[in-house]
């Protein structure tokens, strides 16, 4: 199927966005550190939770080879700027994160909005004017466990959204009929972790849903086209539903 890609510094889109399509937005999607930056710290920190959401990439992309799905990932990891924030917050361009410091952000969140948030936050507004989806997908993925808590999280999949749940909760009803175990409004309440969402789709009406997958459940090729057809197929039916 085709699915054109294309790649700006702050963001990429994967597939091409149609009118009432749905579009899959994963702020976190890259571990990507541009050239000319440095963190600071050490280089297998990279391929952790606190530089990327793990598998969303490959699942996002995998999902925007079905027609009428489109992918709007970010570019660059978290820790040079975190896209789900407010730009008035400390986590946009983070000093630490999960107890590492991060000493190449010092003095840099101003350039830092100025050259990747607004450009990412600006191309997603515009998108979304120019092409109304039937739906968003905001999709990320948390760990299997707290670093400071040996307990396994038991969801699978988790499900988020903060005042308008007209989606989510029919999302939940369908990955429940999958044998899943969902967590609602785990194991982050999207009425506290929006951002992206409450700016783009919850403030203008527009129908989305947050999903949250267990990154082992999406770490390697099986489990993210896995995933992919499933939350194509679920995505769909919520679409249709919404629509009815």
């Amino acid at each position: 199927m085709d699915h054109p890609a294309s790649y700006q510094e702050a963001y990429r889109i994967i597939g091409t966005p149609r009118f009432g399509g749905i579009l899959v937005v994963s702020d976190h999607a890259s571990n990507r550190v541009p050239a000319d930056i440095d963190l600071g710290i050490a280089p297998e920190l990279m391929d952790q939770h606190i530089a990327v959401d793990i598998g969303v990439g490959a699942v996002g992309e995998l999902m925007a080879h079905w027609p009428g799905i489109a992918a709007f990932q970010g570019n660059v990891s978290r820790l040079v700027c975190d896209f789900n924030r407010y730009p008035d917050s400390d986590g946009v361009v983070p000093l630490t994160s999960d107890g590492h410091a991060i000493p190449g952000n010092a003095g840099q969140r101003h350039a830092r909005i100025e050259r990747f948030f607004d450009p990412y936050h600006a191309a997603l507004a515009q998108m979304l004017e120019d092409t109304p989806q039937a739906l968003i997908v905001s999709l990320h993925s948390f760990t299997p466990a707290l670093a400071t808590c040996s307990k396994p999280r038991p969801w699978h999949v988790g499900v988020l959204y903060n005042k308008d749940d007209r989606a989510a909760r029919i999302t939940i009803a369908m990955l429940e009929a999958e044998g899943l175990v969902v967590g609602d409004q785990e194991p982050y309440s999207g009425v506290l972790l929006n951002a992206t969402m409450n700016r783009h789709a919850e403030d203008d009406g527009r129908p989305y849903v947050g999903i949250e997958v267990r990154q082992d459940q999406i770490g390697d090729p099986a489990g993210q086209l896995r995933y992919a057809e499933l939350l194509t197929r679920i995505a769909n039916q919520v679409a249709l539903k919404l629509g009815a």
